[in-house]
């Protein structure tokens, strides 16, 4: 076979590698060849990259939050927190109310897309953070434009979109945990694993809220809602039940540090964070963490009469600086506090969460140390108190706490004032607190239900029985049952009524906690709550003897401090025949906790009735008596006991009053008004026949000033101490004046005075 012609030439040099050439037609199919094939292998090579592309690359990146607007004043006024300090100024911080939606606005860096940006809302409440327990929250942000979900639950919505400003309404549930709360937002796009976050610098506050009906703590009443919620002064009673006194107080719960210092509190308690959206739960643990005894809470209780080292509980004009102290200290405990003061900071703080409360003050208030339901006096056989065998005591006046809340946990119709207390008495399960008790059922002696109402009831409805010596088989015999002593008389301050001179804005709330005394509902309350202790032995009262002499303790109408008083016993020979009486009087000044401070006088005396004869015992007390026996409050005691010889008839009774000091006069040298300075003008004349020292003045009030002590010159007897101050007004409308004159030998003269600020 012959080879076939070359098609090309021989050429010398490189060219000899190609040796030939193809015709012209099929070097075009050949082209067309590699290029199809070079072609395919691009289209292979493209796929490839593109699908690490896809997996490993985003092409659109994650929508970033720029700022976060909480819109603080515009929402304050539709959840009513606009009074609080931390909604103003230049930073102002969110506090909302549960069962209250807020707007919340989110700038972007891009337009936002609702389709191709996913972002998410997380709200997380405590350090441990978990979906079942309530503590995170996970909101998408979603096109929807109205709620869907109901008001239990949290909830999401548009409200406006503007380019890259998203504006959302969220929704808080009304069970939500009250406390602070942190948000972050989160962004991505679809199909990728890339997620920008955004840490909200802001804190969050959510209260309890009054003003919605599935909130446990609604109030309907708006008066009621703007004196126990939102009222940021009043009084706390002190005094005697013939004689009560309004003390001013400044409860100051919209104070800048108030609310940090009262959710410091809870974070101090170690409430579980799945409960902190219950009151009954949150009072609880409040009572316990006011004061310091076994959880170094607010206030450290003092009623030695020594108080160098911190602050006299009769120095305090309100609860703001004593929680700012706490807080500003890391939670060191503020030296010192006596029953009032543990209440006031308990109103104030449960005002500041959201919680309606009130001061309620007890005349009269039984301390049952062995849950006997009385209080057990026991006398020697010439009518001395033994004091190391009395257990039990009668406080002059108490001050604790009412709570307004529904009780899901007790049967219904147990709602409504709960009383608490936060004074360190007795431990409730291992902690000196007391309540919430419902008052329906202390009012009704069930007082099997929670919490602490045993205690509550005694301290309103204990019946008092004497015992004195004898040579019976006991060494005692019952002389008297007294069913009307404690409980005298249970006030608080009237809604949306202020005196600043007297206490025509005391309310009597006895018919809260109790029936009329003596009527058969109240008897039957005692008996039903002693039934339920199994007690009902103590009160198998053997009937009383036969009692032909009547006795009367004359009250003790007004002492002005400086002047001197007579105790007057009127006697009755009510009998046909000669009555041998032998009395004893005696006066005493106390503690307001009953405790007898100094012994002032005492006469004793044995004489004869004829029959129908009447005849009139007493003692007088001289200024010199009593006065340098003072102590806190100047309150004094008076006791009598008296027997008659023939019929072994015994009567015993006792009264406290409290000497009254003059008030201070509070005069305006101007007009207020707001970022003006303005003098304010205080002075009292010195009732006392001698030299004040170390005289000390103390004006606060809400948005005028903060709590300013000024040390002043001393005060000679009838001299008239004049002070003045400059004030400058940072909030407009009705405020209140407080001032607090202390000396060495005048402590706790007290003045107030209504204002009204001008823009």
């Amino acid at each position: 076979m012959s080879r076939p012609t070359s098609p090309v030439r021989h050429v010398s040099g490189y060219g000899r590698r190609y040796a030939h050439r193809l015709p012209l037609e099929e070097n075009n199919d050949y082209l067309n060849e590699v290029l199809e094939r070079m072609r395919r292998d691009a289209m292979r090579r493209r796929r490839y990259y593109n699908r690490v592309d896809e997996t490993d690359r985003a092409i659109p990146l994650p929508i970033e939050v720029s700022t976060v607007e909480f819109y603080c004043k515009d929402n304050a006024k539709a959840h009513h927190t606009e009074a609080y300090d931390l909604v103003e100024g230049k930073e102002p911080v969110p506090v909302f109310r549960r069962g209250e939606p807020f707007y919340l606005g989110i700038r972007f860096n891009r337009p936002f897309n609702i389709n191709t940006d996913q972002v998410r809302i997380d709200l997380t409440f405590g350090p441990k953070n978990q979906l079942n327990k309530g503590t995170l929250i996970l909101l998408p942000v979603t096109s929807q434009k109205s709620f869907t979900r109901d008001p239990s639950k949290w909830d999401i919505c548009q409200a406006r979109l503007e380019r890259a400003i998203l504006t959302v309404q969220i929704q808080i549930p009304y069970a939500a945990g009250v406390g602070l709360w942190r948000m972050k937002i989160q962004s991505k796009v679809p199909g990728s694993n890339k997620i920008n976050v955004f840490e909200c610098k802001d804190n969050i506050y959510i209260l309890f809220n009054p003003w919605c009906r599935d909130d446990p703590v609604f109030m309907a009443d708006s008066k009621d809602r703007q004196e126990y919620v939102l009222s940021d002064v009043g009084k706390i009673f002190v005094g005697t039940h013939s004689q009560p006194v309004g003390r001013p107080w400044v409860f100051g719960q919209f104070a800048e540090a108030v609310l940090p210092a009262s959710v410091f509190l809870l974070e101090k308690s170690g409430l579980d964070y799945s409960a902190r959206g219950n009151p009954v739960k949150i009072v609880r643990a409040i009572s316990a963490m006011v004061n310091s005894n076994d959880d170094s809470g607010v206030v450290i209780g003092n009623w030695s009469g020594n108080y160098e080292d911190g602050t006299a509980p009769w120095s305090w004009t309100g609860s703001a600086a004593i929680l700012e102290q706490f807080l500003t200290s890391g939670g060191k405990s503020v030296r010192y506090g006596q029953c009032w003061v543990f209440s006031g900071v308990c109103t104030t703080v449960c005002r500041a969460l959201g919680i309606p409360c009130r001061s309620t003050t007890n005349f009269v208030s039984a301390h049952d140390t062995d849950d006997s339901l009385t209080v057990d006096i026991y006398l020697d056989a010439d009518g001395n108190k033994q004091e190391d065998l009395i257990m039990d005591s009668i406080w002059n006046f108490h001050v604790w706490n009412d709570c307004w809340m529904a009780r899901s946990d007790l049967p219904s119709g147990y709602g409504g004032w709960q009383a608490i207390d936060a004074t360190p008495q007795e431990t409730s399960e291992g902690a000196f607190r007391a309540g919430p008790a419902s008052l329906v059922a202390i009012r009704r002696g069930e007082i099997s239900h929670l919490y602490d109402a045993p205690f509550v009831f005694a301290e309103v409805n204990a019946d008092v029985v004497h015992w004195q010596a004898d040579e019976s088989e006991l060494g005692f015999k019952k002389l008297k049952t007294n069913t009307y002593h404690v409980g005298r008389l249970i006030v608080t301050k009237r809604v949306g009524f202020d005196d600043d001179f007297g206490t025509r804005d005391m309310e009597d709330i006895s018919l809260d906690y109790k029936s009329k005394e003596g009527s058969s509902e109240e008897r039957m309350a005692v008996l039903n709550a002693a039934r339920r202790t199994g007690l009902t032995h103590i009160y198998d009262m053997p009937p009383p003897g036969k009692e032909d002499v009547r006795f009367h303790l004359r009250d003790i109408d007004r002492v002005m401090i400086g002047q001197p008083f007579r105790v007057i016993v009127d006697v009755e020979n009510k009998s046909d025949e000669v009555r041998t009486v032998t009395s004893v009087l005696s006066a005493s000044t106390v503690h307001y906790t009953g405790i007898i401070a100094r012994k002032v006088k005492r006469s004793r005396g044995v004489f004869s009735l004829k029959p129908r004869q009447k005849e009139e015992l007493g003692i007088e007390v001289s200024v010199d008596d009593y006065l340098d026996k003072l102590v806190d409050y100047a309150m004094l005691k008076i006791y009598a006991i008296s027997t008659v010889k023939e019929t072994q008839q015994t009567w015993a009774e006792e009264d406290d009053f409290q000497v009254e000091k003059p008030p201070l006069k509070i005069e305006i040298e101007g007009t207020l008004k707001v970022n003006r300075r303005v003098n304010i003008r205080v002075t009292f004349t010195n009732p006392l026949k001698r030299k004040l020292e170390d005289c000390a003045v103390t004006i606060e009030g809400p948005g005028l000033s903060e709590p300013d002590k000024t040390l002043l010159d001393d005060v000679g007897p009838g001299e008239v101490m004049k002070h003045i101050q400059t004030l400058v007004p940072r909030k407009a409308g009705p405020r209140k004046i407080t001032a607090l004159f202390t000396s060495r030998q005048l402590i706790e003269v007290l003045g107030s005075k209504q204002v009204v600020v001008y823009d």
